[in-house]
C-alpha cells in the first residue's frame, strides 16, 4: 500500500526527466491557481484518488489497472462500497458497468448521468479517467452534505474496460451501453484463453442481455464527464479548465505488406523485395499526407510487427496500423484514401504486396450547445477562466453522444503528460472541475429535459 508521502512523491514526478517533454511545455512548471473552489472538498478529493491509486500500484511508481483484470475488480468492488455508503443504490449492468442512483424528487424526470472509468493503461497514472470518477463521487457526498436533493434522479456512472487494452477494443461499457458491439466481440480471448463474457460474469455482467441494455431516445437528460486534457493546451496557457467542443472521429486501419523473405548477406539491394523498406516509406507519407491538409487532424502509425524479426534475413511481411483522428469524418475519410493510393503506389514500386483493411471505426462527437453554455456559467461562478477546445482523445462521452446531449470538462495536465507514471494534475485544479462538474450538474437540473 502506498503511504500518503509515497503517493504524492509519484505523482509530482511529471518534471523530473525533461526528456519526457518538451522544454517549452516544462517552462510553466507551477502557473498561479487561477480557481478557488467553495463547495466541495479538496482534501476529501484527494485523498478519495489517493485510495484509489492503491489497487494495481507499482513499487516504481504508477498504476496498472487494467479493465477486467483483479486489480479493477477489487477497484470497483471497494467503489461500490463508497457509493451504497452514500445512500445511492448500486448496481452492475449486463455490460459490467457499475451504476449508482440518488432518486430525485420526481421519477418521472430522466436521470442525468455523470461518471467516467477507472481502469489504466499499462504502467498508467493516477489521473486520466480517476478524476472523473472520484469527482462524480465528490458530487454526490457535497450534496448529501449540503442537503441538496435535485428534481431529477442522478446517476454516478463508471463504464468498463475504456482504454481497451484487455481485449483490444476500447469505449467498451459505453459502446454497449449505446448498441455499439460488433458481432461477436463478446467471444473475443485473452492471453489466457479467457472469453470476454466470462470476465463480464466475474464482475455481475450478464453477457446475454446486453442486447436489451440499451435505452430508447429521451430517456437519459444528459451526460457529463470531467476528464483530465491528456494534452498540454490548458498547461501552456494557465487556464484552469477546458469546455469541450466535441471528441473526435477516430478510424484504424491495418496495413500488411508482404515481400519475401530471404539471406540477407546473399540476396543483391537490387533483387530484395524488402517489406520492411516499403513500410518506412509509407509511414513517411503518412505523415506528410496528414501535415499538408489543412487543420488539426492527426495521424499515427505505432507499432510495427516484422517477419521473421532476425538481423539476417530480408524482411518478408510487416504489419502496422494507420490510426486517423478528426472532429470531422469527411475529412479522416479523405486522408485514409489519399494515403491508401500513396501507399499502393509505394508497394507497387518495391513490388511488395499490399492489404488495406478497416480495423475500427469512432464517430465524432459533438458535444451539445446548451451543456457547454452552462458549464461556462458555472465557471464564471468560480471566477475560473475557460478555454473552448476540441478532445483529441476518445472517451465515453463519444458512446453516450448517440444516447443524450453530453458535455465534457477539461482540467490540465501537468506538461502535457498522460498514460504515464508522470501524469498528474494538481488538487486545486482537480477541485476547481469537480466544483465545475458540482454546479454544471445543478444547473442542467433546473431544466426538465434537453432532447
Amino acid at each position: 500500500m502506498l503511504t500518503r508521502r509515497q503517493f504524492n512523491h509519484h505523482l509530482s514526478s511529471a518534471l523530473v526527466a525533461a526528456a519526457v517533454a518538451p522544454r517549452s511545455l516544462l517552462a510553466q512548471e507551477e502557473p498561479p491557481v487561477l480557481c478557488r473552489p467553495t463547495l466541495v472538498n479538496t482534501e476529501r478529493l484527494w485523498d478519495t484518488l489517493e485510495k484509489l491509486s492503491e489497487f494495481g500500484a507499482l513499487p516504481e511508481g504508477g498504476t496498472t489497472r487494467l479493465g477486467f483484470s483483479p486489480e479493477d475488480l477489487e477497484a470497483h468492488h471497494w467503489l461500490m462500497e463508497q457509493l451504497r455508503a452514500e445512500g445511492l443504490d448500486v448496481a452492475v449492468d449486463a455490460a459490467a458497468n457499475l451504476r449508482a442512483t440518488r432518486a430525485g424528487e420526481r421519477d418521472d424526470l430522466p436521470a442525468l448521468w455523470f461518471g467516467s472509468h477507472i481502469d489504466t493503461v499499462p504502467r498508467g497514472g493516477n489521473f486520466d479517467g480517476c478524476v472523473g470518477s472520484m469527482s462524480a463521487l465528490e458530487v454526490i457526498r457535497t450534496l448529501n452534505e449540503k442537503d441538496v436533493r435535485t428534481r431529477h434522479p442522478l446517476v454516478v456512472v463508471i463504464f468498463a474496460n475504456e482504454e481497451g487494452v484487455h481485449y483490444g477494443r476500447g469505449l467498451f461499457g459505453s459502446r454497449a451501453l449505446a448498441g455499439l458491439l460488433d458481432p461477436g466481440e463478446l467471444e473475443a480471448t485473452d492471453e489466457q484463453g479467457v472469453r470476454l463474457a466470462d470476465w463480464i460474469r466475474r464482475y455481475g455482467g450478464d453477457p446475454a442481455r446486453i442486447p436489451e441494455m440499451t435505452p430508447p431516445p429521451g430517456a437519459i437528460h444528459s451526460y457529463l464527464e470531467l476528464h483530465i486534457e491528456q494534452g498540454a493546451t490548458l498547461f501552456e496557457r494557465g487556464l484552469p479548465l477546458g469546455i469541450v467542443e466535441g471528441i473526435v472521429g477516430i478510424e484504424r486501419y491495418r496495413v500488411i505488406l508482404t515481400g519475401l523473405a530471404n539471406h540477407a548477406g546473399t540476396t543483391p539491394m537490387e533483387q530484395r523485395r524488402d517489406a520492411l523498406v516499403t513500410a518506412s516509406k509509407i509511414i513517411l507519407a503518412v505523415r506528410q499526407i496528414v501535415t499538408e491538409e489543412p487543420g488539426r487532424q492527426v495521424g499515427t502509425v505505432g507499432t510495427l510487427s516484422v517477419e521473421p524479426g532476425a538481423p539476417n534475413v530480408v524482411p518478408g511481411r510487416v504489419t502496422f496500423p494507420v490510426e486517423l483522428r478528426d472532429l470531422s469524418m469527411e475529412k479522416i475519410q479523405l486522408l485514409a484514401e489519399r494515403i491508401r493510393a500513396r501507399a499502393a503506389e509505394l508497394a507497387a514500386e518495391d513490388r511488395v504486396g499490399f492489404s488495406w483493411e478497416p480495423v475500427s471505426s469512432h464517430q465524432p462527437a459533438l458535444t451539445d450547445r446548451r451543456i457547454r453554455g452552462h458549464i461556462q456559467k458555472a465557471a464564471e461562478e468560480l471566477r475560473a477562466p475557460t478555454l473552448t477546445m476540441p478532445s483529441g482523445a476518445g472517451h465515453d462521452a463519444q458512446s453516450m453522444a448517440r444516447l443524450c446531449p453530453v458535455g465534457m470538462i477539461f482540467v490540465p495536465s501537468r506538461g502535457g503528460i498522460s498514460h504515464a507514471p508522470e501524469e498528474f494534475t494538481r488538487p486545486e485544479e482537480v477541485a476547481c472541475g469537480c466544483e465545475a462538474l458540482y454546479r454544471t450538474l445543478l444547473r442542467l437540473d433546473a431544466i426538465e429535459r434537453l432532447g
